[in-house]
């Protein structure tokens, strides 16, 4: 059986110089509306106690780019603004469904440079891309071809702090489910195993950040001692960047390759449901927590499973996993991180701390079907 999703295909980009330019200037536009967009919302709730709709956003921004001040709006085009509106709706929305915290305003410096172009934004003929206000198609390197006959949706240009431009195509894709399988898995995440499977099987943490942290570190320091505002400065920024995208791509690769292969070998993958968000608090252990990435993981065996008619089962944060006896459910005491093996006083048997807890989240997972 195949099923229609809609995915997401990132390519590299290089723009012209020209192209560049007309991308900064509409990021920046992008950033504005925000920012403008969320303080009259903020301003008409204090004063008046009244939402804002997305209806009333839109009139506003066709009154700003009226004004003297505002007239630079008009040179960039207008999808991505009118995206950026929406874009807001939807963060408030998932804001007051206690989903999402409270939507911020954008940092020049410090918020991610995108834009995003629905179907009227954008031409796509004979596989080249090109945008609106655009004479030339974007130079795409198509490092994988797209579904044939699939055209795109929306998409979504974005440069990191690293420099590199890149083109995300949203397309519909028909996707066959797995077979089925008998095999199912319990999950428990850790910091020294990165992930510990049921049946026995420990997953070692790459620790990405880790690894490059005297290179950053050294970077950083560097970065510091640039005299603000200069050109030397600029490209020691961006040496940081190329550190942290390093160990951002370093990390999503493995996640992608963890997540598919336990989504392709198991029916159902049991999972604990962990606040890291409360987590980091815990300075001791907010970085490598961090560089562990859990909520990722979970996010790509979620939306995975939707895609290839898997299943993954969330366990409560608040089930003891660890202390519980998977031979003979007795609840142990409470155990110190240092303590990795443990003895069940009832029936004897000896546990390793982190293949037992995925069983029993395994188990748990099950029973709450």
């Amino acid at each position: 059986m195949a099923k229609v999703v809609k995915r997401a295909y990132k390519f590299r980009i290089y723009p012209s110089t020209i192209q560049a330019s007309e991308l900064l200037r509409t990021f920046g536009c992008v950033r504005t509306v925000w920012n403008m967009a969320l303080d009259a919302r903020q301003r008409r709730y204090a004063i008046e106690s009244r939402s804002t709709t997305y209806v009333q956003a839109s009139a506003e921004l066709t009154e700003w780019k009226k004004t003297a001040e505002l007239t630079f709006l008009n040179e960039v085009s207008s999808v991505p603004l009118q995206q950026t509106l929406r874009h807001q709706q939807t963060a408030f929305a998932a804001f007051f469904a206690k989903r999402a915290r409270y939507p911020r305003f954008k940092s020049r410096k410090k918020s991610r440079a995108s834009a995003e172009y629905t179907r009227s934004g954008f031409r796509w003929r004979d596989g080249q891309l090109t945008l609106a206000k655009m004479a030339e198609p974007l130079d795409i390197r198509w490092s994988r071809p797209l579904p044939a006959g699939a055209t795109p949706s929306t998409v979504t240009v974005s440069r990191d702090s690293a420099g590199r431009w890149f083109a995300s195509l949203l397309v519909e894709e028909r996707i066959a489910e797995l077979t089925s399988t008998d095999n199912n898995v319990g999950v428990d995440v850790g910091l020294t195993s990165l992930a510990t499977l049921s049946t026995g099987e420990k997953i070692a943490n790459p620790r990405h950040e880790r690894a490059d942290r005297a290179k950053l570190a050294k970077a950083q320091r560097n970065l510091s001692r640039k005299v603000k505002g200069s050109n030397n400065r600029k490209k020691a920024r961006q040496k940081v960047g190329r550190i942290h995208a390093r160990i951002t791509d370093r990390r999503t690769d493995f996640l992608h390759k963890l997540s598919t292969r336990l989504i392709r070998e198991n029916q159902t993958v049991a999972i604990e449901d962990l606040t890291v968000r409360n987590m980091v608090a815990n300075h001791a252990f907010a970085r490598a927590i961090s560089d562990a990435s859990w909520r990722q993981l979970r996010f790509m065996l979620e939306y995975k499973a939707d895609w290839y008619g898997r299943e993954v089962l969330v366990v409560d944060r608040w089930y003891p996993s660890t202390r519980v006896c998977s031979h003979c459910g007795a609840l142990g005491d409470k155990l110190p991180l240092n303590v990795r093996k443990w003895k069940c006083r009832p029936c004897g048997t000896a546990h390793d701390r982190d293949v037992n807890a995925a069983r029993n989240i395994l188990a748990a997972g099950l029973a709450e079907r």
